[in-house]
């Protein structure tokens, strides 16, 4: 499938079904633990970027005390305009959140946007190539660009892999890819 629209809609209704026949105790469980190959990959970040999941979305909070343990500075995203305009904000669990666009949610602006040294990406579907497939508006293209030298890192269902996702030139891939039953990383020759 070359379509991204048509895929992005069959990778929507393929995850929400997915997540609907979970047990509510794997639910519960998974990307509660940080595997071992990820704690090395971002041993050296100081400030790691989450997001607020939207409805069936990996669960990525639940990653935040294992990489507060770790040492690590938090940030979430803050959608700043329909352009793909986005910057990340420092977070705590104890942070009040505000409601963005879209349904989303974000920290207080405070003392402004922080440089995340990984930054951990929702996505709708992936490939071994490290290909992601996003909602289509651009921002996490736009951040990775914007930050190059941080890590990318997607998070998904194990369902939203494909045999091949459709990229563009401006998507970057990824280095690697947490789903509850396995850590993928990028082959480097």
């Amino acid at each position: 499938m070359t379509d991204k629209q048509a895929l992005r809609d069959i990778a929507r209704q393929r995850r929400r079904n997915f997540v609907a026949s979970l047990d509510p105790l794997a639910h519960r469980l998974a990307f509660k633990a940080l595997p071992s190959p990820f704690a090395r990959m971002i041993a050296d970040a100081e400030t790691v970027a989450l997001y607020v999941p939207l409805d069936d979305e990996a669960p990525v909070l639940r990653l935040a005390a294992a990489l507060t343990d770790m040492g690590k500075t938090l940030c979430l995203p803050r959608v700043i305009d329909r352009l793909g305009g986005m910057e990340f904000l420092r977070w705590r669990k104890e942070d009040q959140l505000y409601p963005g666009p879209f349904g989303t949610s974000h920290p207080e602006p405070g003392i402004g946007p922080v440089a995340p040294d990984a930054i951990i990406a929702p996505l709708l579907g992936f490939d071994r190539r490290m290909n992601r497939l996003g909602q289509g508006g651009g921002y996490y293209d736009r951040a990775f660009a914007r930050h190059p030298e941080a890590l990318r890192i997607g998070i998904a269902w194990s369902i939203q892999e494909y045999e091949e996702v459709p990229a563009d030139v401006w998507d970057l891939p990824l280095q690697a890819i947490l789903t509850e039953v396995e850590f993928i990383e990028e082959v480097t020759a």
